[in-house]
């Protein structure tokens, strides 16, 4: 990866689903298919969006319709070229584009300087 990233934000529900698996995953594996860097599904603790209707845990700890965030990154120009395949699987929830700096990380010794 370069210094310059971008990293693409999808918003869908937990409960949302593409045929009959979760959407989530249809996404990741769509991505995964087409190349990108990588791609992470995270489920949200709590959240609402447009409607204004609260999505969490529900009674007893049970999953009622949690939000789910995906974090995509990779070079601009490839996330351009999948931004209409995502889109393509989005009904209902938020896509967005956000340009990032990648932040090097320590060698393995654990000290800036490698020694």
């Amino acid at each position: 990866m370069t210094e310059s990233v971008v990293v693409l934000l999808i918003f869908v529900n937990e409960a949302d689903l593409w045929f009959d698996r979760p959407l989530y995953e249809a996404i990741v594996k769509r991505l995964r298919n087409l190349g990108v860097a990588g791609a992470t599904a995270q489920p949200g603790l709590t959240g609402f969006g447009s409607h204004h209707l609260v999505h969490d845990k529900g009674l007893l700890g049970l999953s009622a319709d949690r939000p789910v965030a995906i974090t995509v990154v990779d070079t601009e120009q490839k996330i351009l070229e999948v931004v209409p395949e995502v889109r393509a699987f989005v009904r209902e929830g938020m896509i967005l584009l956000l340009r990032a700096e990648l932040v090097p990380l320590m060698p393995a010794s654990g000290r800036a300087d490698g020694a």
